[in-house]
C-alpha cells in the first residue's frame, strides 16, 4: 500500500471516529463540529479560505527557501571557521530558546504588518534544524575516506564538493524534511502576531466569532498544505538521490 493510500486510509478511520464522538455524546458544534460540518464549511466558504491560502503559501513558500539558504550558509560558516564556531554556537543555541511567540511581536513592529515579517518567523523557525543537519553530516565524514583524499594530495575544496559535502546530504536532507513540516506552523505564528490576511488571520478572526467549524476549516487547509510541502520535498529529494546514484 502507497503512502498516499495510508493516508487517505488514516483520514478515513479518524474521520469515523470524530464523527461517532461529535454523534455519541452529542457534542455542541460550537465545541466540535463534525467532519461534515467542516467539510460543508470548506464548499461553502472555499472563496474565502482560498483568498486566505494564497498568502500563507507564499509565506511558508519563501520562508521555507530563505531558511534553508541562510541555514546551509551558517552551516558551513560554522565547520570551517572555528573561531565563529566557538562563539557562534552559543548564539544559535540560545536564539532557539527564545519561543517564537516572544521574537513574532518584535519581527512585526521592526519589519512592519506585510509578508517580511512572516518570513522571517518562518525562517527563525527552520533556521535552526538546517543548521544543526548540515554541521553533523560535514563534522560525521567518514574519516578513512578523508585520508584517502590527503594520500591522493586533494585539495580542500575538492575534498568538501566530492567527499565531505554527498556524505552530509543525507543528514541535511534529513533537516529539511523537519523544515518543509515546520515552514506552515512559523507562517501561522507570524499571522497570528500581527496580520490582515492568511489563514492565522481567518483563525483568529473565526474564534472572536465563535465560528469553531471555520476554524477546523482552516486547520485542515494547513494540515494539508504541510502534508502537500513535505510530500514534495521528501519526492525531489529522492529523485536527486537517484540521478546521484545513477552517476
Amino acid at each position: 500500500m502507497s503512502v498516499m493510500l495510508r493516508g487517505i486510509f488514516i483520514c478515513i478511520v479518524f474521520s469515523i471516529l470524530w464523527q461517532s464522538i461529535v454523534f455519541l455524546w452529542h457534542v455542541p458544534s460550537y465545541l466540535l463540529p463534525s467532519p461534515w460540518q467542516v467539510l460543508l464549511v470548506l464548499y461553502q466558504q472555499c472563496h474565502l479560505i482560498a483568498l486566505h491560502t494564497i498568502p500563507t503559501l507564499i509565506e511558508t513558500l519563501l520562508g521555507f527557501l530563505l531558511g534553508i539558504f541562510f541555514g546551509c550558509v551558517t552551516g558551513l560558516v560554522i565547520t570551517f571557521f572555528r573561531p565563529l564556531r566557538f562563539w557562534f554556537w552559543p548564539v544559535l543555541i540560545m536564539s532557539q530558546a527564545i519561543p517564537t511567540f516572544a521574537i513574532a511581536p518584535m519581527l512585526v513592529i521592526w519589519l512592519g504588518y506585510g509578508l517580511a515579517s512572516k518570513i522571517a518567523t518562518t525562517v527563525l523557525m527552520i533556521f535552526f534544524p538546517i543548521t544543526s543537519a548540515l554541521y553533523d553530516g560535514l563534522r560525521q565524514t567518514h574519516a578513512g575516506w578523508l585520508d584517502l583524499a590527503k594520500s591522493m594530495n586533494a585539495c580542500q575544496w575538492r575534498t568538501f564538493m566530492h567527499i565531505r559535502l554527498p556524505a552530509a546530504l543525507p543528514s541535511l536532507a534529513a533537516g529539511i524534511r523537519i523544515a518543509a513540516v515546520a515552514a506552515p506552523i512559523g507562517a501561522i505564528v507570524g499571522e497570528w502576531v500581527g496580520s490582515s490576511r492568511g489563514l492565522g488571520y481567518l483563525m483568529l478572526n473565526a474564534n472572536a466569532r465563535m465560528q469553531i467549524d471555520v476554524m477546523f476549516a482552516a486547520l485542515v487547509v494547513i494540515i494539508s498544505l504541510a502534508l502537500v510541502l513535505y510530500f514534495c520535498v521528501d519526492n525531489l529529494l529522492h529523485s536527486l538521490v537517484m540521478c546521484r546514484d545513477s552517476r
